[in-house]
């Protein structure tokens, strides 16, 4: 048989207390409530290690999975994908590892997508086959209130953060090929979010689409961000707000505001 459960082989947060550290999936709030600002804006991540993930794959295999889809955050921008790899070379069962080229919903609609073509019964190649189509027809942009976090972490260049951080430009980025990229510059938060929801609302075209507004501890502009976007979508649309996790809290900070859109028409 081929196993359709969602398995997480698990990441972590490494917050300033000593040895403490934050599991993926621990409360945002409890996180950023913890960590002081300059604890905080010194936490790293780290990949789960090789060992987690053929852990994970021997479990469905013993369970009688005879294949697995493994579907991870962009390799640009970690290592998780390296361990799938390293893991699924020496796993019981073949192993499809699958690069999402994204981050957060960026990566949980080619999970979803997976996992609904498991469900009806598709073979270890029909659900991998879903994720691909998946990843190609899904976009995220975002704003942050600062390229400090992302600077910090090497997940942008110094030169873009110098950018928004020297000139006081409030940055609106997207994610090219898995990297994040600088997509515009405006001047004031109020502007960079009607942007946000300007892009989103082109991207979508008139046909139907999936929209998650993603934001980490800005639950009210992303509550009136989505209810915008419902009403100015013109095809059918399933919007959702979603506060993103504490290893992506870590690399983006407070305030970000973020939409990613799946549509068979973003191909």
């Amino acid at each position: 048989m081929f196993e359709g459960r969602v398995m997480d082989a698990g990441a972590s947060v490494d917050g300033v207390f000593g040895d403490g550290v934050f599991e993926d999936g621990a409360s945002v709030d409890g996180v950023f409530e913890d960590l002081s600002p300059g604890a905080l804006a010194s936490a790293t991540t780290s990949r789960p290690s090789p060992a987690r993930f053929a852990a994970c794959y021997a479990e469905l295999a013993a369970a009688g999975a005879t294949g697995i889809v493994s579907i991870h955050v962009s390799g640009e921008l970690s290592g998780t994908i390296e361990s799938a790899r390293a893991a699924a070379r020496g796993a019981p069962v073949p192993v499809e590892v699958i690069d999402s080229r994204s981050i957060a919903m960026g990566l949980g609609y080619p999970v979803l997508a997976a996992a609904g073509a498991a469900s009806a019964g598709g073979s270890s190649e029909e659900v991998a086959a879903a994720a691909v189509r998946r990843v190609r027809a899904t976009r995220t942009f975002f704003y942050v209130d600062t390229l400090d976090y992302l600077r910090r972490s090497g997940r942008i260049g110094t030169a873009a953060s110098l950018v928004g951080s020297a000139l006081m430009i409030k940055p609106l980025l997207h994610l090219v090929d898995g990297r994040i990229c600088l997509l515009e510059k405006v001047r004031t938060a109020t502007r960079a979010i009607a942007r946000l929801e300007d892009l989103a609302v082109r991207a979508a075209g008139e046909g139907p689409v999936e929209v998650a507004v993603q934001h980490l501890r800005a639950g009210e502009r992303a509550e009136a961000l989505a209810e915008r976007l419902a009403g100015r979508l013109p095809g059918p649309a399933r919007v959702r707000v979603v506060e993103v996790g504490a290893v992506i809290g870590v690399h983006v900070g407070p305030g970000m505001l973020g939409l990613t859109l799946t549509s068979p028409a973003l191909r």
